[in-house]
């Protein structure tokens, strides 16, 4: 499989992200390998939180929540997917498929970090990607935290907001990712913030996995990914152990798609459900720290029993 690494120079001098990457490699499906980027803060001995961006961000959007979250006493995995961030970028947006980018993640975090007891948080394709891993892996996974996210099946229509963005990523031929973001947070970024969106992505030719994987979110029932993601929807309409969600008031994407989990997930019952006042579709820019404070009080406010 062809693919790309960017230039480690793309990634200096990142506002308010100091942190070093770490990296494991899994295989690409071809026979060759990949090699994914994450980073690694708090104590080695805290609960594990696992923060998965989405489309098209990277690991950098989780900077004003990393803080927040290690202060707490916990353990912050927060890796790139591939295509994203400093993770390699295969060139062929056929080479990207909604089980590619499910396998390499879980390669990634649960074959090669082996990451156990595990709170999730994801957003946009990180609830897509994230959720198939919860529900293929209860076992690895204490607790979900879902923001801005859903695990579609094709068996609802999706929104007109969602149809229009995915239009403008296969066609716009001036696929600006800092531009894209900003446009997602209900604060303006600053230029340096913006420029941190656009390092990953030298050129086009670096951007198949952003400009790909809107098509590949299941809008109807026979959709490739339909199948996998019901059965995932099964062990989820199963699944006991806290699940929050976390949502702001300001995405016209997944405006409402709480109530999905809240109604058929069963650890959502009963539990501190929220929305965050001030929030775009990427709520990790405009109420960050408040998103992180939400995380750490589910994890002190739920501990782990005995056995789990």
């Amino acid at each position: 499989m062809e693919a790309l690494r960017t230039p480690d120079e793309r990634f200096a001098d990142l506002p308010d992200f100091p942190y070093e990457p770490r990296y494991v490699e899994v295989d690409d499906g071809e026979g060759g390998r990949l090699r994914v980027a994450y980073v690694d803060e708090g104590p080695a001995d805290g609960a594990t939180v696992l923060l998965l961006h989405g489309e098209p961000s990277w690991s950098f959007l989780y900077r004003r929540m990393i803080p927040v979250l290690v202060d707490a006493g916990l353990r912050v995995v927060a890796p790139d997917l591939v295509g994203f961030g400093r993770s390699d970028k295969p060139v062929d947006r056929a080479a990207h498929t909604y089980a590619r980018q499910v396998g390499w993640m879980r390669q990634a975090l649960l074959d090669r970090l082996d990451l156990r007891d595990v709170t999730f948080v994801g957003q946009d394709w990180g609830a897509l990607i994230g959720l198939r891993l919860v529900a293929e892996h209860p076992d690895r996974f204490a607790r979900v935290v879902i923001a801005n996210g859903g695990l579609p099946t094709g068996d609802r229509p999706v929104t007109e907001a969602f149809l229009a963005w995915r239009r403008f990523s296969q066609e716009s031929p001036n696929f600006q990712i800092g531009r894209v973001v900003g446009n997602g947070c209900t604060t303006p970024l600053p230029p340096a913030v913006v420029a941190a969106y656009d390092a990953p992505f030298p050129d086009e030719s670096y951007t198949a996995g952003p400009r790909i994987l809107p098509s590949l979110v299941p809008a109807d029932a026979d959709d490739p990914a339909a199948a996998d993601n019901r059965a995932a929807w099964e062990v989820l309409s199963r699944w006991e152990k806290p699940f929050l969600t976390a949502f702001s008031d300001g995405d016209a994407i997944t405006r409402g798609g709480e109530r999905v989990f809240q109604k058929l997930v069963p650890g959502a019952q009963g539990m501190p459900h929220t929305t965050l006042a001030g929030g775009g579709h990427f709520l990790q820019e405009d109420v960050g720290p408040e998103f992180a404070r939400v995380v750490a009080d589910l994890i002190d406010s739920t501990p782990l029993r005995a056995g789990e």
